[in-house]
């Protein structure tokens, strides 16, 4: 039973001013739901945020990436190397064209796919490479766009957790060939469900814009004659509504606000846990390189504390801490994969972080009164355990 005097600090919260709530109405008194003014304006809004030149809001991250591996034309008998420590999605987008994921495991030290495993997995069937940017932290990617050249493979990155972030200055989604964002309630920034393909491959951007409303040539607006139009290609319906888009220009209006939220939060749990024992985090290794959007603070519990991971988890929850696991699981050791594909091999380094980690909350919804108290909690309960 929690203690009225303990705080309720949810892993995620999403903040909204009340410019949210005037736009939304403003499209409830227009009656335009679909196909409005709301979606353009947040794709420029992105655009100017991520410097890309072309940006198509979407249903959903997975989809976006549904959608571009249907434009690539991959189907069954092709292959797509994707990481292991990730969410289900980014696999699920390669299974719903029908082609295979082949997965490769992460490195230790943050995350991010395994650089040294990429090259080994391609074969004759392999077309693309999905690279995700693990809590936010990019991957360095030069490497990987090297071995892509050579064998002729799109890189996809997936942003799902990494608006802000950027590889040598650009914004990851910008180095591969497209990239993919998600703006589901507890990401950087949310549209409730919702996602944005960004490219600079102007080709790409026009075949998925096409693909994006089944292949419609004129937009609703675009129509001399209402309800004339013709279907050009193949397509999907891929769109994003008013209301989500709405909510999209509010979420960046305020978007600098929650970026210097979330790096203050996760700075200073750095600062407070650098003594602690038992216990590490991401080793970020933030340099030139990198420029780092934190998503959440990981705290990874040393071989002492791994049978105890739950019942930390289970304290912290009770004083009002809210905590999440990414991922539950390392993907192709989900039940689906493992006995589609009948996988047996281990991947020890993705496993190291859904075994042995806990995901704190850092987001625009922690205040400094939350962060000093969420560092307190943790130092408490990692000391009982210790």
């Amino acid at each position: 039973m929690k203690n009225n005097n303990f705080k309720n600090i949810p892993f995620g919260s999403p903040v909204f001013d009340k410019k949210t709530y005037s736009l939304i109405k403003k499209v409830i008194d227009s009656k335009k739901l679909v196909h409005g003014p709301m979606i353009v304006e947040f794709e420029k809004k992105f655009s100017i945020l991520t410097k890309s030149k072309f940006c198509l809001g979407v249903s959903s991250c997975t989809m976006g990436m549904h959608m571009i591996y249907y434009h690539l034309g991959i189907q069954k008998g092709d292959e797509v190397l994707v990481p292991a420590q990730t969410h289900v999605a980014t696999a699920m987008a390669v299974e719903a064209v029908g082609a295979k994921p082949i997965f490769i495991d992460s490195n230790y030290e943050n995350g991010n796919i395994n650089l040294f495993e990429i090259e080994s997995k391609i074969t004759n069937k392999t077309k693309a490479i999905s690279v995700v940017h693990y809590l936010g932290f990019p991957v360095d990617m030069k490497p990987i766009m090297r071995i892509a050249k050579k064998y002729k493979l799109f890189v996809l990155e997936d942003c799902a957790l990494s608006l802000g972030s950027k590889y040598e200055n650009i914004h990851t989604g910008l180095i591969g060939d497209a990239g993919v964002f998600s703006f589901y309630p507890v990401k950087h920034i949310t549209t409730s469900e919702g996602g944005m393909i960004i490219t600079k491959h102007k080709k790409l951007y026009k075949s998925l814009k096409l693909l994006r409303g089944f292949g419609v040539d004129k937009d609703y607006d675009k129509r001399k004659i209402p309800g004339q139009y013709n279907t050009l290609t193949k397509g999907l319906n891929g769109r994003m509504s008013e209301i989500e888009a709405a909510m999209g220009i509010s979420q960046l209006n305020n978007f600098n606000f929650f970026l210097k939220r979330r790096s203050n939060n996760y700075t200073f749990l750095q600062n407070k846990f650098q003594k602690l024992k038992n216990i590490s985090s991401l080793n970020t290794n933030v340099n030139y390189k990198f420029f780092w959007s934190p998503y959440c603070y990981a705290l990874i519990l040393n071989k002492k504390l791994i049978k105890y991971r739950n019942k930390i988890m289970l304290s912290l929850n009770n004083q009002g801490v809210g905590t999440s696991i990414y991922y539950p699981k390392p993907v192709p050791c989900m039940k689906y994969f493992k006995n589609k594909y009948k996988i047996k091999s281990k991947f020890n380094n993705a496993m190291r972080f859904s075994n042995n980690a806990v995901m704190l909350p850092i987001a625009q919804h922690v205040s400094k009164k939350d962060i000093s108290y969420i560092a307190s909690k943790v130092e408490d309960v990692i000391k009982k355990f210790s």
